[in-house]
């Protein structure tokens, strides 16, 4: 295959993707409500995942810290992967499943929600941490691939991607995020 035509079915699969990723439609607007009442109501969001997710709830955090399409206030969000000393001392006292659920513990309060990213939606650290929010009474969302894994049942909402390779999977998970900033900042400002 000519690497023009391999570009042009790469492009084409995305493409596939994402007219499936419709049906998932009523579960991102539920989520955007959740994030919409639990800013409203002066909670935070917290995001984690691992490797390529936890780039991307730096990502999401940041749009919403900072601004996603326009001059606003700064909302409170934050991502549980860019403190590389929690990380690396609950990492070594607790053990690695353990490094967002601590986090999720001494910060979450009642009312905040918990977006959890994992290709797999089976992350042995983002389920723990989903299980500590629930305790506390944390709403949760889970960004997952097709299948959603565990996520499905640890979370209140599962958005599962309709792909099952992690770059497609990460591709729409970076796409639903910023639909949510924009729902989010449409509803606030």
């Amino acid at each position: 295959m000519s690497d023009a035509r391999r570009i042009a079915a790469a492009f084409q699969e995305a493409a596939d993707n994402f007219v499936k990723l419709q049906e998932q439609a009523p579960v991102v607007a539920e989520a955007a409500a959740m994030l919409i009442e639990n800013l409203k109501a002066g909670g935070k969001v917290m995001f984690c995942g691992n490797g390529g997710s936890a780039a991307d709830s730096q990502h999401l955090s940041a749009e919403l810290m900072g601004r996603y399409m326009r001059d606003r206030p700064a909302l409170p969000a934050l991502a549980l992967s860019v403190d590389t000393s929690a990380l690396t001392a609950i990492g070594n006292d607790y053990g690695y499943e353990h490094v967002f659920a601590r986090q999720v513990e001494g910060i979450g309060r009642t009312g905040d929600v918990l977006v959890g990213l994992s290709t797999s939606g089976n992350s042995a650290n983002v389920l723990a941490a989903l299980e500590v929010a629930r305790g506390k009474g944390i709403r949760t969302i889970g960004l997952t691939g097709a299948g959603g894994g565990r996520m499905v049942e640890a979370c209140d909402l599962c958005i599962k991607v309709p792909a099952t390779r992690t770059n497609s999977i990460q591709e729409m998970h970076i796409a639903v995020g910023h639909l949510l900033c924009a729902m989010v900042e449409d509803a606030l400002f």
